[in-house]
């Protein structure tokens, strides 16, 4: 019996043996790998241990208008950051950290659990443009807090009171939702990017690249020196088509309203200004907006983050009957319709009034375009029928966006039967087709659809795209901006566009609807309108609410044919299109003076005593010092022996 256990246990005991060697060969493998195989790998993280890389953040190029004069800039400031490749304990050292930068501790904690998933070696942007005493918190407890530093940020620094805030745009940190989409695909969280506007559209450009600081730190974390740095690559400046001169003069002309102007070289298709309001200052969001700020401008009825030259989808109005006449002369209806304007008239059962309840008599096209004829243009669209209107509207534009260089343009509607069906899963009634003839029912567009549209008109039918950039400005390659050259033909006959544009010319004479927007010595073509948002049954129901006022617009252009600018116009609440047109003749004017104050004027040969006569424009406190205006001049000045540089930008910058 005792053999036989023997014997049993020999066999046990070979078997732990070959175990003990397979342990021991599986220690020697990973022994192996550690020391020969992963060696480089381990040295690496040994030496990361020993060595910080601090990013050297690059500043944003510049914006400038199409003269060269700066319209954004940046301005130096130091950021707190919270450094998380040591051993500390971060959450620890909430509340001391919370204190020397006046932040709420929770606040602190919070933040360093949102990025606890994110890379070590990323740190974490606790505070943006700190305060000297915060920056001296920060030195002073260099050994207390070894994970908390300082990085140099150049700050967006734009003009002030919202002036082109819309068009620029504003920068922010990259959000979560962000960074799932393809544009952002390559940055990290906290990463401070274009949100809105050109800053959005041209970020690439603009962000430039970051660079990276080698520092030697100590076992707790602590710098001890440093070992070299990459510089940043600045961003590239950005040149944009807008003239700052003429941005002025539309921000004044729509100050204190709701609205949009834009103007534009029809041309080429730059765009010379844009404006909407109200407006917000961009300046809020270049460190970091707060909550209160923010709900306060989302919840606002009047929307001021959103652009309304490409985001406000209205009625046209009135302003839709030049789209109408070319449809008709194109047709060949237009040229032989007349019509007796009673104030009024029949179709389909239901009667349709005309704006001037006493009519306008007997009316042919060019009397109907002038002074606006609701009448003639019901009938117009009852001969041409929806599905022609729809025709020669999206042929110029309507009902689809324009591709201008802004981000998120909406496309407006332009209805036919088609479009009907496809979305209501009904059939188009003739009777809709009258509203339509005068830019209401379903007739949905935004300002630069309208402008782009008339500008089309007005150059006999050639077609740009509109676009705040010029592209022979940009690098080579730069695939994104090719089709903003572009250019598409509508067919007008000839003699159509003469008609229809010297029609329109009279709109602003004693006989139109804009007489009051006439300005002598300048040849103005141009279209009002007035849309309903609600029935004139609904609007008395609540007393005639100014809320429910009607939209005044007004699209117009000089010279009558083949111009050199064309200025639309949205004015909410404005009830009436010759309010619209008295804007954007104001524009017009700052347009033609500038043109007519050639350099040659502007600044005169010296005078035999050593002066020079100069003049020009600048914007200077009103009375109550709060505001600013628009002032200009002319001087007689000393000239100096030596030639002095001038330096010009946007109001508000240095």
């Amino acid at each position: 019996m005792f053999g036989r256990d023997e014997k049993v246990s020999a066999i046990r005991l070979t078997a732990a043996q070959y175990i003990i060697l397979g342990i021991f060969l599986v220690l020697a493998y990973g022994l192996w790998k550690l020391q020969v195989m992963q060696s480089d790998y381990y040295s690496l993280a040994a030496e990361k241990n020993r060595i910080r890389n601090v990013p050297v953040l690059a500043p944003r190029g510049k914006i400038l208008d199409r003269n060269g004069r700066t319209i954004v800039d940046n301005y130096p400031s130091f950021s707190a950051l919270l450094l998380r490749d040591s051993s500390r304990d971060l959450v620890a050292d909430a509340d001391l950290i919370g204190q020397g930068l006046h932040l709420d501790p929770n606040d602190v904690r919070a933040r360093i659990r949102h990025f606890a998933s994110m890379p070590q070696y990323q740190p974490i942007f606790l505070k943006e443009d700190i305060t000297p005493d915060e920056l001296q918190f920060v030195e002073a407890h260099r050994n207390e807090l070894p994970e908390l530093d300082t990085i140099m940020v150049h700050r967006r620094l734009y003009p002030r009171n919202g002036f082109m805030a819309h068009l620029i745009g504003y920068v922010g940190e990259v959000s979560e939702d962000m960074l799932n989409q393809p544009q952002f695909e390559l940055y990290s969280a906290g990463d401070v990017v274009g949100i809105s506007g050109v800053e959005r559209q041209y970020n690439t450009l603009l962000m430039g690249k970051n660079g990276s600081r080698q520092a030697l730190v100590d076992s707790r974390g602590r710098e001890v020196g440093r070992l070299g740095e990459t510089e940043a690559v600045p961003g590239k400046q950005l040149r944009l088509t807008v003239d700052i001169d003429l941005q002025i003069a539309a921000e004044e002309a729509l100050a204190g309203k709701n609205g949009a102007i834009v103007a534009m070289d029809p041309h080429t298709g730059e765009i010379l200004a844009m404006v909407s309001g109200p407006s917000f200052d961009p300046n809020d969001f270049a460190v970091r907006v707060s909550r209160d700020e923010w709900n306060k401008l989302v919840t606002d009825p009047d929307k001021p983050l959103m652009n309304k030259a490409i985001q406000a989808q209205l009625a046209p109005g009135s302003t839709f009957k030049i789209i109408m006449a070319v449809a008709g002369w194109q047709e060949g209806i237009a040229q032989t319709l007349h019509v007796n304007c009673t104030g009024g008239a029949e179709f389909y059962g239901r009667r349709f009034g005309c704006w001037v309840k006493g009519g306008h008599g007997a009316v042919e096209l060019e009397k109907a375009i002038y002074q606006s004829c609701d009448v003639f243009f019901y009938t117009l669209a009852n001969k041409l029928g929806i599905d022609r209107i729809a025709k020669y509207a999206t042929q110029l534009g309507l009902g689809q966006k324009t591709g201008i260089d802004l981000p998120n343009e909406v496309s407006g509607v332009m209805p036919s039967e088609e479009w009907k069906i496809r979305n209501y899963k009904q059939k188009w009634f003739a009777g809709e087709t009258i509203s339509v003839g005068i830019g209401q029912g379903a007739v949905a567009i935004t300002p630069v659809q309208l402008l782009r549209a008339i500008s089309a008109i007005s150059m006999g039918g050639r077609m740009v795209v509109p676009h705040v950039i010029n592209p022979t400005d940009m690098p080579p390659g730069y695939v994104e901006t090719e089709h903003y050259t572009e250019v598409k033909n509508v067919t007008i006959d000839p003699n159509g566009w003469n008609f229809i544009t010297d029609a329109m010319s009279r709109v602003l004479l004693p006989e139109g609807t804009a007489q009051s927007a006439h300005i002598p010595g300048i040849d103005i073509a141009g279209k009002t309108g007035s849309a309903q948002i609600v029935s004139l049954a609904t609007r008395a129901k609540f007393k005639n609410s100014e809320a429910l006022a009607q939209n005044g617009w007004f699209v117009g252009f000089t010279p009558r044919r083949n111009p050199d600018i064309v200025v639309c116009v949205l004015f909410q609440g404005g009830e009436h299109g010759k309010l619209a047109a008295r804007l954007a003749t104001q524009v017009i004017k700052a347009y033609v003076d500038k043109q007519r104050l050639t350099p040659t004027k502007m600044v005169e040969k010296p005078k035999s005593d050593g002066k020079v006569d100069i003049g020009g424009l600048w914007t200077a406190p009103d009375s109550n010092g709060d505001k600013e205006r628009l002032e200009g001049g002319r001087f007689v000045l000393d000239l100096p022996k030596k030639p002095l540089a001038m330096a010009t930008a946007a109001p508000g910058m240095n």
